[in-house]
């Protein structure tokens, strides 16, 4: 099956199936998706996600960002949760080239891990629950609080870390579109940090390294961090794995 779903405006949705376990079971194609802003549904677009049978949408950003561009349209009759998991409004757009780029994305992580504990221990909740599936969580261009949201998933299901790597880098192929979205919508500006857009996979190795040096694992984060137990955890995986 294939993991990109191709939309006109949205650039960055992705399948989650497919990735295996360290045991050997494999995450459910159809069954959770990854995706930049659902605002932007419309016409075509919109009859395709109808299509994928979608019941809940979990939208990860701030609630001035959907006021300004947005929400999931309501024709769709899916389940809406805002949980906007980042507490540290920045603004890329006035970065300069001295930012440096991987440790800037690690440090966000980092930081949205350690701020957005109530929102990403009520998303996987959601996620696990009964019914609640097919999903969708994104954010504005589905890849730094998606990402992050993402990584912590697949990590409670037994995904190898590589793998949780090679997901997070695979927003690199929406950058070019994300970002001749925002030049055609700000032809008066133009980008300074070489960095916006990016997803370089040694930021999500650095970010779990962290968690794994202060938590023993992704598992020891959601445990320790997000109240996470044994009965969430066996209920993520039956909802997502397969045999």
């Amino acid at each position: 099956m294939g993991r990109h779903i191709a939309f006109e405006r949205l650039h960055n949705f992705r399948d989650m199936g497919g990735y295996r376990t360290a045991e050997g079971r494999a995450v459910r194609w159809g069954r959770l998706y990854r995706s930049d802003a659902l605002s932007k549904l419309g016409g075509a677009d919109l009859e395709r996600f109808t299509g994928l049978g979608v019941r809940t949408v979990i939208d990860l950003r701030y609630p001035f960002e959907i006021e300004a561009k947005g929400r999931v349209p309501e024709a769709t009759g899916v389940g809406y949760h805002n949980l906007s998991i980042e507490h540290r409004p920045y603004d890329q757009t006035t970065f300069g080239p001295e930012v440096e780029t991987t440790a800037f994305y690690a440090r966000l992580h980092a930081e949205v891990a350690a701020d957005g504990v109530k929102e990403l221990a009520r998303a996987l909740e959601l996620i696990a629950a009964e019914g609640s599936g097919p999903l969708v969580f994104h954010c504005a261009a589905g890849k730094d609080r998606t990402g992050l949201l993402a990584a912590l998933v697949l990590g409670l299901l037994g995904v190898p870390e590589e793998d949780i790597v090679a997901d997070y880098a695979l927003s690199e192929l929406a950058t070019a579109r994300l970002l001749a979205d925002w030049t055609a919508a700000n032809p008066e500006r133009s980008l300074r940090w070489p960095g916006w857009g990016r997803a370089p996979a040694d930021a999500m190795r650095i970010f779990l390294a962290g968690l794994a040096a202060e938590h023993g694992s992704v598992e020891g984060y959601a445990r320790t961090r997000l109240g996470t137990d044994d009965a969430l955890i066996a209920a993520l995986r039956e909802a997502l794995l397969t045999d």
